[in-house]
């Protein structure tokens, strides 16, 4: 099958990165023993925000920075094989899937030139720092995760900082 133009920029960019790979022989543990559960909005750069480095920790991602089925079986594999013993939940502000409804986003989905999506459920919450409680306890009371500590933070989009909430 032939290459189209799609993805030829990225394509180019990675064997950029290629010709100077650094990454490895690097271990699959998570070095600092952290997951980072955080929303998947561009504004966002996990490892730089919190001083990280490429093998110090798991990054999920997700709208809303939600904890789903798959974070949590997610979140099971990285505690018992890959070293994690701590997560943090980081929604962050001026989120889509925070302060509307699930009707809202429905509309925007359709009126963006989008099928009908009313059969999913995008977890939308009109009360952010409500709903990371609610994740983190949701972590903290799964039976699979018992020894994971688990703490609930608010990224600022504008200023970088973290705030926690639990």
């Amino acid at each position: 099958m032939p290459e189209d133009a799609t993805f030829a920029d990225v394509l180019a960019a990675n064997e950029e990165y290629a010709r100077d790979f650094r990454l490895a022989g690097l271990q699959a543990h998570a070095a600092r023993g952290l997951a980072v559960l955080t929303c998947i909005d561009s504004r966002i750069e996990p490892l730089a925000m919190l001083g990280l480095g490429p093998g110090d920790a798991k990054i999920l991602r997700n709208a809303g920075a939600r904890v789903t089925d798959d974070v949590l079986r997610t979140l099971v594999l990285a505690s018992y094989l890959l070293g994690v013993d701590r997560a943090m939940v980081i929604a962050h502000t001026e989120c889509r899937m925070a302060g509307g409804g699930e009707d809202e986003v429905h509309t925007a989905v359709e009126d963006a030139g989008g099928p009908d999506t009313r059969s999913l459920a995008f977890l939308v919450s009109s009360d952010q720092e409500e709903t990371v409680r609610a994740d983190v306890q949701r972590v903290r009371s799964w039976p699979y995760l018992t020894r994971l500590q688990v703490g609930g933070y608010l990224y600022d989009v504008e200023t970088g900082r973290l705030s926690r909430i639990c």
